[in-house]
């Protein structure tokens, strides 16, 4: 007698050559160990290559894929079954696509150069990709000012092929470096431009991160480690990717119909390295008071501590505070803690109750409370999507 499973088998089109299209794949493998009948079919390839395995005389359900060429496209078109889209790209109309949420990854990188309180901004992007065009128009949308932005953009030059001989355009680079009003903060469409532009900074000796703050896209730790100095980046969420995906095409596959429309996943977060390690207030007290607070982060200090070490009313403070960062202490205190234990639940395996030991936080479950009300995440939720674990439910 039969199990009364029925089997999926469903082919994984998506490279392994980075960290993003990995963190794809443990989402599909985690949501795949949930259902009883499936089975996954990949090839180890790179990034636009072309693996054509899959196009023999397997026999697939289902096609999870990141299409990023014609002829993958007319491959998957012929193979005729329920697919999902995990690629910017859109080369084949009328199926879903999940893919990353560009305006909150730009809001998000903007935040983090603000956040260090810079104040000029410039975008260095790609154009080949899809993402890179939207990250810019979103970096212009939210800054506004178009007369002024359009001399802080920097693309590659636009090309047929994925590969670009970036190190051709190191003059272009570097007068549009010189021209930028300094210090600035410079958001790289992904990590791979990010450092690049890292190394053009240091072979020409521009300041990172006094004169030149960078931060990227991906997190991919390698990429991100070996550049010099190291690079800060945004976190996308990409295990969700691979899980929504999964969720979607088990949907498709069981008969519901599904039109073509771009599901967003939202980036968890940014990780601060050296390339955006720097502080740029103007306000002397309010760059001494960021600094206390800073300095602090491991500690349960509240806005009394921080009047003790400024000669400054709570009030005047809180106006300064406002008028340099556009938040006031407090909410800087609470900015600061979330990205302590951020750092921790990322660098350590620390427990809940140990992360709240480590800073000053008498009961665990209020530092669960508030670090959920400021990511919309509980700490294990954090640890557990970052690090690619842990199925997760994805609601209708």
């Amino acid at each position: 007698m039969g199990s009364g499973v029925e089997e999926r088998n469903v082919a994984i089109i998506v490279e392994t050559s980075n960290s993003y299209a990995r963190g794809i794949l443990r989402g599909i493998h985690d949501y795949a160990r949930s259902r009883q009948g499936w089975t996954l079919y990949l090839t180890e390839h790179g990034r636009h290559e072309i693996d054509q395995s899959f196009a023999g005389n397997w026999k697939f359900d289902g096609a999870i894929a990141r299409i990023e060429t014609d002829l993958m496209a007319k491959i998957i078109t012929t193979m005729d079954v329920p697919t999902v889209d995990v690629s910017a790209a859109r080369l084949i109309s009328g199926i879903p696509w999940v893919e990353t949420d560009d305006e909150a990854i730009t809001r998000l990188a903007l935040g983090h150069l603000r956040d260090c309180g810079l104040q000029n901004f410039a975008f260095f992007g790609d154009p080949f990709y899809n993402w890179s065009i939207w990250r810019q128009q979103n970096f212009e949308r939210i800054l506004g000012r178009p007369d002024i932005i359009r001399s802080r953009i920097f693309n590659l030059p636009a090309r047929k092929e994925p590969r670009v001989r970036w190190w051709t355009q190191r003059e272009e680079i570097r007068s549009w470096l010189e021209s930028l009003p300094k210090p600035v903060g410079i958001f790289a469409c992904y990590d791979g431009c990010g450092q690049q532009l890292l190394e053009i900074c240091r072979y020409y000796n521009f300041k990172v991160p006094a004169d030149v703050a960078v931060i990227g896209v991906d997190n991919d730790e390698l990429l991100c480690e070996l550049a010099t100095p190291s690079l800060s980046s945004v976190i996308p969420n990409a295990f969700r990717t691979g899980v929504y995906a999964a969720e979607i095409l088990d949907r498709m596959m069981s008969g519901e119909k599904l039109s073509e429309r771009k599901h967003s996943i939202e980036p968890l977060g940014v990780r601060k390295r050296v390339s955006t390690d720097v502080l740029t207030v103007a306000d002397s007290q309010v760059a001494k008071a960021v600094a206390f607070i800073r300095q602090h982060a491991h500690s349960n200090i509240g806005v009394e501590d921080v009047l003790r070490e400024v000669p400054l009313s709570r009030r005047v403070l809180e106006a300064r505070f406002r008028k340099a960062l556009n938040r006031t202490p407090h909410q800087e205190i609470l900015r600061v803690r979330t990205n302590a234990v951020r750092e921790l639940l990322l660098e350590t395996e620390m427990s809940l109750s140990e992360i709240s030991e480590a800073l000053g936080i008498e009961h665990p479950e209020y530092l669960s409370v508030f670090f959920k009300k400021e990511t919309g995440l509980t700490p294990r939720e954090y640890r557990d999507q970052v690090r690619g674990r842990s199925f997760l439910k994805i609601a209708d």
